[in-house]
């Protein structure tokens, strides 16, 4: 027979290659399930690191966003002789004076003071909770809002009534407005609860009293220890440039300006931190299922010799044997990771949902999960597949 006569050399078309990739994971279910379940958890714990992380992310940005990146604070440091030094009494009319200054107010911390659910306990279990003169118009300037109850008033603010912080009121036990404790020697009745202040976390574990009734009730001095400025955005930098020489012009190196946003963002950026470290370990996760499909591969190879020696005997190129077993090794982290993908979609959704967190899933981040995937189940299925299309028919025969 002229050569020119002879059959032209089968092709492998992608339906054909799709077609014997899934061979052996037909033939050997619940090998297939066990190698792909390690890609699926690497990439579950990868999609759910970041889906999280972006809600959180998403959810700690609308918080900034809604409270404003515009407030500052305004608090005493220590003078040459580490004494802690004070403002002055009229900081608060000083500071309203700047231009772009749109509202300002303060608290005052009252050293010796303490508050109890009764008089029988300790004065010294606090429970961390300390007690503050607040001018009226706190929760205005910190972005603060009543849970229940009432702020402090003018009326109020003379008498003995107090409100209490989010975290001050859990750890006295007081759920509802109408309530008392004891502050100092005295009784106080609680005429509201906050809301957490996010920008102003300290006010959350205080016990706040009106202005004139610290004075009166526990020698109050007047002066203030905290101030919180609110200013318009762009001109907050300039604002913060002579905040301090406003607030105390006799020693303006006394004094400590702060804006409560740029701790949010730091944590923004730890929680980066965090993401990168349990990507990482997500990542041993993958590399962990990569060699178990390598594993399940070689093992597959070895099994079905008889099979790559027909398919050589019957014409079947070795570029037609690695491209099959290539494909069965794709095939395999494939499934392993669009289940991987849907697992950490579903985790990331329930997490967001019991965080009050918006549902925040990047299109790039599913793709990406299924794409690591293919890339791993192409690199573990290399050699398996390289080995299979070294065999002979001779050699693979000889093994029945």
């Amino acid at each position: 027979m002229n050569r020119s006569e002879l059959p032209s050399a089968a092709r492998l078309l992608p339906a054909d290659i799709v077609r014997v990739g899934l061979v052996g994971m037909r033939g050997r279910p619940t090998r297939a399930v066990l190698s792909a379940l390690g890609i699926a958890i690497g990439i579950a714990a990868m999609v759910a690191v970041l889906g999280i992380s972006n809600a959180g992310q998403a959810d700690l940005m609308n918080r900034i966003s809604r409270l404003g990146t515009n407030l500052l604070t305004v608090s005493p440091g220590r003078d040459l002789f580490g004494q802690d030094a004070q403002l002055p009494l009229n900081a608060v009319e000083m500071v309203e004076r700047i231009g772009p200054v749109e509202s300002v107010t303060a608290t005052g911390q009252l050293s010796g003071v303490t508050v109890r659910r009764t008089d029988r306990i300790d004065p010294l279990a606090g429970g961390g909770i300390g007690v503050a003169a607040a001018r009226e118009d706190l929760l205005t300037t910190v972005g603060g809002t009543v849970r229940e109850g009432r702020f402090l008033n003018a009326a109020t603010g003379r008498y003995p009534a107090v409100v209490l912080g989010s975290v001050a009121a859990e750890r006295l036990g007081i759920d509802r407005a109408g309530r008392q404790v004891y502050i100092g020697e005295r009784w106080f009745t609680v005429t509201g609860l906050l809301e957490p202040v996010t920008l102003a976390p300290e006010i959350d574990r205080s016990a706040l009293v009106g202005w004139e009734a610290a004075r009166t009730l526990f020698g109050f001095d007047g002066h203030p220890t905290t101030l919180y400025e609110r200013s318009s955005d762009e001109s907050v930098e300039d604002v913060r440039a002579v905040l301090a020489a406003t607030a105390n012009p006799q020693s303006p190196q006394d004094v400590r300006v702060s804006r409560p946003s740029d701790a949010l963002e730091a944590q923004l950026a730890a929680k980066s931190a965090f993401t990168s470290l349990f990507l990482g370990l997500g990542a041993v996760a993958l590399l962990v299922g990569g060699v178990g499909v390598a594993n399940t591969m070689v093992i597959s190879v070895l099994e079905r010799r008889p099979e790559i020696g027909l398919r050589r005997s019957l014409g079947a190129a070795r570029g037609q044997i690695r491209v099959q077993f290539l494909a069965e090794s794709v095939a395999l982290s494939g499934a392993g990771g669009a289940a991987g993908v849907l697992l950490g979609a579903v985790i990331t959704a329930g997490w967001s949902v019991a965080q009050d967190w918006p549902v925040v899933m990047p299109t790039g981040v599913l793709l990406a999960g299924v794409g690591a995937a293919a890339l791993i189940g192409t690199v573990a299925g290399l050699y398996p597949a390289s080995r299979a299309a070294r065999l002979t028919p001779t050699e693979a025969l000889s093994s029945v």
